[in-house]
């Protein structure tokens, strides 16, 4: 059977990833640090079998150079989806653009951007869409 190519990739992964969060939410509510939040999605992930490393640390490469600062992401779900946690008024467009720049260095094609800090949880998926280009293509 061929795949529908409007169907979500990773649809399922985020779809757990979001309904923890939730628990998350409701449980703990706003007001919190992003440290708390992350503490709690790690237990909650845990408890739903979902697969996670948490602040994984990532190498940036820049023109096929590995730079010296590297990237902390909350969480890499399956393996695949980038979560980011704030705890903020509102998502913005400064971090839509964080997690776009996150997508790339990484990789990865999908990202979770999960916002604690409004009485209801705050989630935006992103999607890296272009085609990745490989470090020889950015020389």
């Amino acid at each position: 059977m061929i795949g529908n190519e409007h169907e979500l990739i990773f649809k399922d992964e985020v779809f757990g990833v979001v309904g923890a969060a939730m628990e998350v939410s409701n449980v703990l509510g706003a007001g919190f640090l992003e440290a708390v939040y992350q503490e709690a999605l790690g237990i909650e992930l845990r408890s739903r079998a979902i697969p996670f490393v948490a602040q994984p640390t990532v190498r940036i490469s820049y023109k096929g150079h590995i730079l010296a600062k590297e990237y902390v992401p909350d969480f890499i779900c399956y393996d695949q989806v980038i979560v980011e946690i704030k705890a903020i008024k509102a998502l913005t467009t400064i971090e839509q653009a964080q997690l776009l720049n996150y997508l790339k260095a990484t990789r990865k094609r999908v990202g979770l951007l999960l916002n604690f800090g409004s009485p209801k949880l705050e989630w935006k998926r992103m999607v890296l869409t272009r085609p990745l280009r490989t470090a020889n293509e950015q020389e």
